[in-house]
């Protein structure tokens, strides 16, 4: 079982959640406190977790309501629905100077920022928070999955998956609810890294092993005789081991709908693996379209559709799965799925084989320089995150319910959150020489 509970730290809520507010412009502020007197501010936990116990529910901070949403895209027809999801970062304290360089879990508060790349930066994420998280990650890794060997345990601690998780969810109320995407997020990586990529990944019989992976989250139902053989398999190898512990805590935590959904993003992700597969297998370049439908299938959507169950309550599966919040998170996983590429650029191009990523996509295909195709991907990935705040905006005003915005501000927050941990972990990512 987790260790005990640590007090949350005092940014964590809901300061730190405050933080995905907005000034709002004049042309956007009568209508946002219209919304705001109905709404009555900002939403409390509307569903507690089954099993981990949320905080006392804080005073709401003053203004942040939905009017903390709205702000955004420019031009004919667009005044009213004006958005930016989140309030201007304030000046570092001396702790928070302090807490930049690196810490036991790895990487660097530091690293430069892609010239150009729309996007919005966030405080240093908490220490103590990333301390516990970088701890208790570790330990599960080790001692419950046997996750990987002692020889990658550099790359483990580089990866300072704990920065990550605590940039990305500032309203977890607590350590454990911060684990829950902490272990997916590095059972994804282990089924990347070991099926797909860096650590003896093959596209020949991937098909296989994504689906006997899959049934560590989507738990298979079959004939008496053979249900002990597929139990044992869930052993077989880390991916799976991590899948199958990672799920088990999830689904603890989350209510049905919320794992269900998870379980269908995850297919979606295998899915999108498998294309990368099939062009790999061919020596196929795709055409640019092609590989952006691919990224929406292969990229961090997971990661974002959970921010309420880390958050400690539950959107309800019929806002969940309407098609404008559908919209609002593809588009939210397909920015940050191009700041991954952006960033991994020069790790990519130092491994071996065609890597396939938007720059070298867009060079192949459209005939560019490499720095033309990689300053295009920068505009393509711009134009993603606007279009993401625009529908988010749209989506806030005409659903002004108080569970539906504090989804958004969620998920704003993890595509935030997953910018900062690329720009800042100069252990992985180093950017190209173009400016």
């Amino acid at each position: 079982m987790p260790a005990p509970e640590l007090p949350p730290p005092q940014s964590s809520l809901p300061e730190a959640a405050s933080h995905f507010g907005v000034h709002v412009l004049a042309e956007a502020a009568a209508r946002a406190h219209d919304i705001t007197a109905a709404t009555g501010g900002p939403p409390p936990c509307t569903t507690s977790p089954p099993v981990l116990a949320a905080p006392p529910a804080a005073t709401p901070a003053p203004g942040a309501g939905p009017e903390r949403i709205l702000r955004g895209p420019t031009g004919l027809g667009t005044t009213s629905l004006r958005m930016i999801l989140r309030d201007k970062v304030p000046a570092p304290s001396a702790a928070t100077e302090e807490s930049k360089a690196e810490s036991r879990a790895g990487g660097s508060a530091e690293g430069k920022v892609i010239p150009g790349l729309y996007h919005h930066p966030i405080p240093e994420p908490d220490p103590v928070r990333v301390e516990e998280v970088s701890r208790r990650i570790k330990s599960w890794a080790l001692d419950e999955v046997s996750l990987y060997p002692e020889d990658w345990e550099e790359q483990f601690d580089g990866f300072s998956v704990g920065r990550y998780m605590v940039g990305c969810h500032p309203d977890a109320p607590s350590i454990d609810h911060l684990m829950i995407a902490t272990r997916l997020m590095v059972a994804e990586n282990a089924v990347d890294d070991c099926y797909c990529e860096d650590h003896g990944g093959s596209p020949i019989g991937l098909g296989e092993r994504l689906l006997l992976a899959h049934t560590a989250l989507d738990a298979l139902h079959t004939a008496a005789e053979y249900q002990p053989l597929w139990a044992k398999s869930l052993h077989a190898d880390a991916p799976r081991r991590a899948y199958r512990s990672a799920m088990e805590y999830f689904v603890q935590a989350a209510g049905p709908s919320q794992a269900d959904r998870l379980r269908h993003d995850m297919a979606r992700l295998h899915l999108g693996y498998l294309a990368e597969a099939a062009w790999a297998q061919m020596d196929h370049v795709p055409e640019v379209w092609e590989y952006l439908a691919m990224r929406q299938f292969n990229n961090f959507r997971p990661c974002p559709t959970i921010t309420d169950t880390v958050g400690g309550y539950e959107l309800p599966a019929d806002l969940h799965a309407r098609p404008d919040t559908q919209k609002v998170i593809a588009l939210a996983g397909n920015a940050t799925t191009i700041v991954n590429d952006l960033y991994s650029y020069t790790k990519e191009l130092d491994a071996p084989g065609l890597h396939l990523n938007l720059p070298v996509v867009l060079r192949e295909r459209e005939g560019l320089s490499e720095r033309d195709a990689y300053l295009k991907s920068v505009e393509i990935h711009n134009e993603l995150m606007h279009d993401f705040e625009t529908a988010a905006a749209s989506l806030a005003a005409d659903l002004p319910l108080p569970g539906v915005l504090r989804f958004l501000r969620g998920v704003a927050a993890w595509v935030d959150g997953n910018h900062h941990w690329h720009q800042s972990n100069t252990y992985r990512y180093s950017l190209p020489d173009f400016w």
